[in-house]
């Protein structure tokens, strides 16, 4: 009887300590780690503009980064309580004027200025691209976000251009870059946020469409209080025709690696890990 009663109080024991061991176990398992949230406003873009829609020509990047990000897409106004949880804003080519009968677009107000001033310098991350002027690309308003960061567009336009990014260049030294017009933009120097060019344009090099090949920076970024801001002056190079190599407008840059610079840059704006940069393509 005493040995079946300490046979029976070992068991019991055992079998107490392997629950705790289990539900230890469940407890440490890893939890599935958050992406961080890339929202791409088409708030600035006029009703009715066709170019650069979420299910559209930007369908093909956008699906691609949700590798890397909680992709959203909106088109209402940017409050602090649609940025709560948001680490990313993408805003391409805000429009100037309404299309067609559509009601005007908005602008950058001075509300809107605060909210997203107030989102970078506090930790989120912004990415503008701009345009050529025949988009309907809107620059006054748009300029007096961009002089928070030191950062300002320019009516000075570059056409098409293969541009391979010097090695040495921070974030995507190394990559080629199908470049299909847009305009340029100035940095102050004197600017808390620190702007600077990752690309500028070499007047010696020729366009390979198009004869407009203004002096100024294609591509800056700024890094002001705790967040991140890239401004490119182009908005066509992430469509997917361009990504395909098929391009745009009658002209295909085939070897380009536009797919990896916009992941590169999105990613350091996010604070990601650094990846490895491929070889630049056509070399």
């Amino acid at each position: 009887m005493t040995s079946f009663i300490l046979r029976w109080t070992w068991h019991g024991k055992l079998a107490a300590i392997l629950l705790v061991l289990s539900s230890a176990a469940l407890t440490a398992a890893p939890a599935t780690r958050t992406k961080p949230v890339l929202l791409y406003s088409r708030y600035y873009n006029a009703e009715g503009e066709s170019r650069y829609l979420p299910d559209g020509t930007y369908s093909g990047v956008l699906q691609q980064m949700r590798d890397d990000f909680d992709v959203r897409i909106h088109n209402k106004p940017l409050t602090s309580e649609t940025l709560a949880d948001v680490k990313l804003v993408l805003i391409a080519n805000p429009s100037d004027k309404a299309v067609g009968k559509n009601p005007a677009p908005p602008h950058f107000s001075k509300a809107d200025v605060e909210t997203l001033t107030k989102f970078v310098r506090t930790g989120g991350s912004l990415i503008i691209m701009g345009n050529q002027e025949n988009h309907n690309l809107e620059i006054e308003d748009t300029n007096k976000l961009l002089s928070h960061f030191g950062i300002q567009f320019t009516n000075l336009y570059t056409d098409v251009k293969r541009i391979v990014v010097p090695k040495e260049t921070p974030i995507i030294g190394g990559l080629a870059w199908a470049y299909y017009t847009g305009n340029s933009l100035t940095l102050d120097k004197t600017h808390a946020g620190k702007p600077r060019a990752l690309v500028a344009n070499d007047l010696m090099q020729k366009p390979l469409s198009g004869s407009r090949n203004s002096p100024g920076v294609l591509l800056a970024v700024s890094e002001p209080g705790q967040g991140r801001i890239v401004v490119v002056t182009d908005a066509g190079w992430i469509t997917d025709s361009a990504l395909k190599g098929e391009g745009i407008g009658g002209v295909a840059i085939k070897e380009q690696d536009n797919w990896e610079i916009f992941r590169h840059l999105s990613r350091w704006a996010a604070r990601l890990p650094e990846l490895a940069k491929p070889k630049a393509a056509g070399r």
